[in-house]
């Protein structure tokens, strides 16, 4: 057989990739359905409490940043050092004055996103060193890499929101390549976008280039990225991470506050007891950027999992990760904030069976507890050190599954299909009904990898499996990319900034 495959197989193949590469983006979900809430209001009531307990009797360390522990001590905290006591209902109270729902603005207005209420946004796989794919193997990341990406979740329908850093372009130097990582968000695609906050100046910097596409006095009223900020999980923020989430704050762009709680490793090895340590961590970042400016928006962020107590090594897609992700975002409700959570997570090493099972435990119960951010919800491989070419549309064409899903039952005259059933009857069957003629090239999702041929149709077409199909997906769609384009005098003026920036700045990440 010639390496095209049979003329069946060939149309497939284009149907699958005309499906996943064309240009036409599904609106971010306003879920239909009403988010599962598995903790009971006791349960929910217990967690709160002991987060509390957590903040007026643990503490929180906020290190190497005075700043934070002013403002912390000007709102009433008991500061011992860099250890902060944040009295019982402080943290909640000053967060009342954060948004319930945000939009986030992008280049083109039709790929503006919200967070909060309904709203579900999936975005792409962020932060590995690593990426892989079938022909060339794990590799370490490059800025062609990261470009790549970035056009596949601009193509993609179900990829809402570009994200952060899909995979880290290893060889340019640390302390400059956030630079040229913000740049190529800006230039290649059209939807918003997360910023690169390893450090203070890192955040700064990517506000600047912000302010050079947008306007400076547009980013005082409309947030354009968000900044994703980390504590050290157990109950510490360290200073980089302070200064960024104040410069974030200050320009009311938006803040993502996240723990990294690996149960076991960072955070006590049942769930209620990270839940409560989630909680307290988050409440006292989220409130640290009211403080800084009331009104910034900010999101409840969560990243759980857990860790192989044979081997230590990071694990996803667990019963007890599926119950943090619901109770996170009832959580997140309660506060009246916006919540991220979840995504595609998985701990396999390559798009195999384990890689689909434990992201599609984590991806479904995202969207069925009502999450508004799922990061990593594309291309997530090994514990989030590698983003996998083949696993980001392997996880897309889920994610536009989700999407359907998220729309629930159409109950419609349509939907109710009672003409079809009249015109039918007993003992007949619907394939050429009139009904079935008019909504059969809508009825159903169409998946743009999954292989629905007979087995020996399948055998003589090669057996090509989801991995191998979805390899040649991600090459059409790379092939079909439609550049966005940038107004000529904002690109410049961009690259003027990164030049000048980069003159000044050493290959090595320092302190702010």
């Amino acid at each position: 057989m010639s390496e095209t495959g049979s003329p069946a197989r060939r149309g497939r193949d284009s149907r699958r990739a005309r499906a996943q590469s064309r240009a036409v983006k599904y609106p971010y979900i306003r879920r239909r359905l009403q988010p599962v809430e598995l903790l009971s209001l006791e349960a929910v009531e217990i967690i709160e409490a002991n987060a509390e307990t957590i903040l007026a009797e643990v503490g929180i360390e906020f290190r190497r940043d005075p700043e934070s522990l002013r403002l912390w001590r000007e709102a009433g905290a008991d500061v011992q050092g860099e250890r902060v006591h944040i009295p019982r209902g402080l943290a909640r109270r000053l967060l009342a004055t954060a948004p319930a729902e945000f939009t986030l603005f992008a280049r083109n207005p039709e790929r503006n996103v919200r967070f909060g209420g309904d709203a579900t946004v999936f975005s792409p796989v962020g932060g590995p060193p690593f990426v892989s794919d079938i022909e060339r193997g794990r590799r370490y990341g490059t800025l062609e890499d990261l470009i790549n990406f970035i056009k596949l979740t601009h193509m993609a329908p179900a990829i809402h929101f570009s994200g952060g850093c899909m995979c880290e372009p290893m060889e340019i130097p640390p302390n400059k390549r956030h630079l040229d990582i913000q740049y190529a968000f800006f230039r290649y695609s059209d939807q918003g976008c997360e910023a690169t906050p390893e450090t203070g100046g890192h955040a700064a910097d990517a506000v600047a280039l912000a302010q050079t596409l947008f306007g400076a006095d547009y980013l005082e009223t409309h947030p354009v990225v968000l900044g994703n900020i980390n504590s050290n999980s157990p109950l510490v923020y360290d200073g980089r991470m302070l200064r960024a989430l104040r410069v974030f704050a200050e320009h009311n762009q938006g803040t993502i506050v996240v723990p990294a709680v690996l149960a076991g490793a960072m955070g006590p090895v049942t769930p209620a007891g990270c839940l409560a340590e989630i909680l307290a961590e988050t409440l006292a970042g989220m409130a640290l950027t009211q403080l800084v400016r009331p009104g910034a928006p900010v999101i409840l962020g969560s990243f759980v999992g857990a860790i192989s107590m044979r081997t230590g090594a990071p694990t996803f897609g667990t019963p007890e990760a599926t119950q943090m992700i619901f109770a996170t975002a009832q959580l997140a409700r309660r506060l009246r904030v916006p919540c991220r959570s979840g995504g595609s997570l998985c701990a396999s090493k390559v798009a195999d069976a384990q890689a689909a099972y434990e992201s599609a435990h984590t991806l479904l119960p995202t969207l069925l507890a009502g999450v508004n951010l799922a990061t990593h919800a594309a291309g997530w491989l090994e514990g989030g050190l590698v983003a996998s070419y083949e696993k980001f549309v392997m996880d897309a064409d889920q994610c536009a599954m989700m999407q359907m899903l998220a729309q629930g039952m159409d109950l419609s005259e349509r939907g109710q299909a009672l003409d079809a059933i009249r015109e039918v009857g007993p003992g007949s069957h619907f394939l050429g009904c009139a009904h079935t003629l008019a909504n059969f090239e809508t009825a159903f999702y169409q998946s743009s990898i999954a292989d629905y041929s007979s087995y020996e149709q399948w055998t003589l077409e090669g057996k090509m499996t989801a991995e191998q199909r979805a390899n040649r997906v991600w090459k059409k769609m790379l092939a079909d990319y439609q550049d966005p384009g940038i107004d000529a005098a904002q690109n410049e003026a961009m690259l003027d900034f990164i030049a000048r920036r980069k003159a000044v700045l050493s290959d090595t990440i320092d302190d702010e």
